[in-house]
C-alpha cells in the first residue's frame, strides 16, 4: 500500500482563516496539521494531512473541506 501526503491551503482575511481553522480544529487533529501564516494583505490557511493510501486519504480530505464549507456557508450568511 502506497502513502499519500495532501496539503490544502485557502487564503483570505485573517478572521474569516481564524474561524476556518477553529472549525476544523476539533476533527480529529491527530491525522492532520493546520497552521495560520499570516501575509500583509491576507492570511494563509495550511491543512497537511499524510494517509496510508488514497482512500483513507480522500475520506480526511472530504471531513475537513465539509467543515471548511461549513462554516465558510455560516460566516457568509453572517455578512
Amino acid at each position: 500500500m502506497g502513502k499519500a501526503t495532501i496539503s490544502i491551503i485557502w487564503k483570505g482575511p485573517k478572521d474569516r482563516a481564524e474561524a476556518l481553522l477553529a472549525a476544523i480544529s476539533p476533527d480529529d487533529p491527530e491525522d492532520f496539521k493546520a497552521e495560520l501564516i499570516e501575509g500583509e494583505e491576507y492570511a494563509q490557511l495550511r491543512i497537511s494531512l499524510d494517509g496510508s493510501g488514497l482512500g483513507q486519504s480522500r475520506s480526511s480530505v472530504d471531513d475537513i473541506l465539509a467543515c471548511l464549507s461549513a462554516a465558510e456557508s455560516g460566516m457568509d450568511s453572517i455578512d
